[in-house]
């Protein structure tokens, strides 16, 4: 009762005197004083006490006890623990029980692993409104709003449930506002984007977080800052997900002070516990502008593992600032992670030419060599849409019906840039194994070129090109796409898989970080 009493009461500091003062501990006292530190977001002590209970082997472990684990779990995004615990509860049979199935779907939505949420969500036997509802929210959470859509009216057609509650109603509301939001920002009509929120005159905080992410991907740091001064002023408090994207945004821009300003805000004013996302947008913060050894300490303080993003970010910056030692940390960590990375490799490689040391250099492209059969090879695939037509160009594109001129127009372009020494073609960015020569060759013709020449030759002066590409845009490219918008006088927008690039006058919004 007094652990109860106090956790209720907030104090858990005090529910825990009262529980290690236990003689003997039943079931009940180890269920509440988990769930206690599970709603402070206290999951190291909530694991802990896990660990101790099975360990003691007095207490039979409940679903309501594992469900309270997985609920800390989520407030960290700790998807490795999740696993495991879900693991054990298969492995107990309690894997089917509503509680544990709604908290496992909880924890994958908040850490981004909505797939996996999806199948634990549809191998649930029973659903509860809580269950649907969940499922609602961390679809929105995850901006796939159409989804949530159809799956709210699945949820009314189901005998017996309750749908019409108002978490289930708020999450669909937010659905339909965020899809406008989101559709316009996807397609790189940011200020269409923000036209409609503006006109939006009841913003919950699911439709302020759209907006966030939307200026976050197109770059536009200063807005994410304006706007959540604003968002402040009308009283909503910001969660878990705009502080992801008011991080990003000060990583875009290198705004240090501005991050570690928001990063004390986040655990000091609105007390929201840092999961691994907001370390890695730290990390991106400080390796942008330069701080790499301290992104490097941060990253071996913070208590969850280094993600292959973090390591990524951090070998980036090695590249750009010269810190070859770290970036063979760095790379050394990505190809346990993620061996099958070509992009890896490159970055190292570029790392050691940068600093003029050629052994490293060779070694690099002898092991890139000899792990050639395990290589991911997606083909580079760029489009762009002319006259309600979308126009697909793969890298070294033959098929297309004017192909002929395209490349009548990319040997203008090339000669053109040259000749003005705004560009210079990289072949560092050219992953083939192929002499230097067949190098540039194959990079002059990589896809999102093919597709700005189709676009200045089928759109009338002033319109904007808009390019969509399925992998990172190379550096090559970026530097090629600076150089056109300055010859051509054209805007140019190109959403790759990181964020939009906004080319203007020989400009990048990204400011050549990405």
């Amino acid at each position: 009762m007094l652990i109860n009493m106090y956790s209720k009461c907030g104090s858990v500091v005090s529910a825990r005197k009262v529980f290690d003062r236990m003689t003997e501990r039943t079931l009940v006292s180890y269920n509440t004083i988990i769930s206690a530190y599970a709603q402070k977001g206290d999951e190291e002590s909530a694991l802990f006490l896990f660990v101790q209970m099975r360990r003691e082997g007095n207490n039979p472990l409940t679903e309501f006890t594992v469900s309270s684990v997985l609920c800390a779990c989520a407030s960290k995004c700790d998807v490795l623990t999740s696993k495991q615990l879900h693991c054990f509860s298969i492995k107990n049979s309690m894997d089917e029980n509503v509680f544990v199935g709604t908290a496992l779907l909880d924890v994958y939505s908040k850490s981004g692993f909505v797939h996996d949420a999806s199948r634990v969500f549809e191998g649930m036997p029973e659903k509860s409104d809580v269950t649907w509802s969940s499922m609602a929210a961390g679809l929105v959470q995850n901006k796939l709003y159409e989804e949530a859509l159809v799956l709210y009216t699945r949820a009314r057609a189901t005998t017996g449930l309750e749908t019409d509650n108002k978490f289930t109603i708020s999450s669909i509301i937010s659905a339909c506002a965020g899809l406008a939001v989101d559709m316009y920002a996807k397609c790189g009509t940011i200020k269409e984007a923000f036209r409609l929120f503006q006109n939006n005159q009841d913003k919950n905080l699911v439709l302020w977080n759209v907006m966030f992410s939307a200026f976050a991907k197109h770059s536009r740091s200063l807005e994410v800052m304006v706007l959540f001064e604003k968002m402040q002023q009308t009283g909503l408090e910001p969660d878990e997900v705009t502080y992801i994207s008011v991080l990003s945004a000060c990583g875009h821009m290198g705004l240090v002070k501005e991050g570690r300003t928001y990063f004390h805000l986040m655990t000091e004013l609105h007390h929201l516990s840092p999961n691994v996302l907001h370390y890695s947008c730290m990390v991106d913060v400080l390796s942008r502008s330069g701080l790499v050894r301290e992104a490097y300490e941060l990253m071996k303080d913070m208590p969850f593992d280094p993600t292959a993003p973090m390591w990524g970010s951090l070998l980036g910056s090695c590249r750009v600032h010269g810190n070859v030692e770290l970036a063979e940390v760095a790379a050394g960590n990505l190809f346990e992670i993620e061996p099958g990375n070509a992009a890896t490799y490159v970055m190292l490689s570029n790392t050691y030419a940068a600093g003029r040391q050629w052994e490293g250099v060779a070694s690099t492209r002898k092991l890139l060599k000899e792990n050639d059969g395990v290589m991911k090879k997606e083909r580079g695939k760029s489009w762009v849409e002319i006259k309600d037509k979308v126009h697909t160009f793969m890298a070294g594109e033959r098929k297309h019906p004017r192909i002929m001129e395209i490349l009548l127009e990319l040997d203008r372009l090339m000669e053109e840039t040259k000749k003005r020494g705004v560009y210079k073609p990289d072949a560092g960015y050219e992953l083939h194994d192929v002499e230097q020569g067949k190098k540039l060759e194959l990079l002059k013709h990589h896809s999102e070129k093919l597709a700005v020449c189709f676009g200045l030759m089928s759109l009338p002066e002033g319109i904007p090109i808009r390019i969509m590409k399925n992998l990172r845009i190379c550096g090559d490219c970026h530097s090629f796409m600076k150089s056109v918008s300055s010859v051509e006088s054209r805007e140019i927008i190109v959403r790759d898989t990181n964020r939009f690039h906004h080319f203007w006058n020989g400009h990048c919004s990204c400011n050549d970080f990405w």
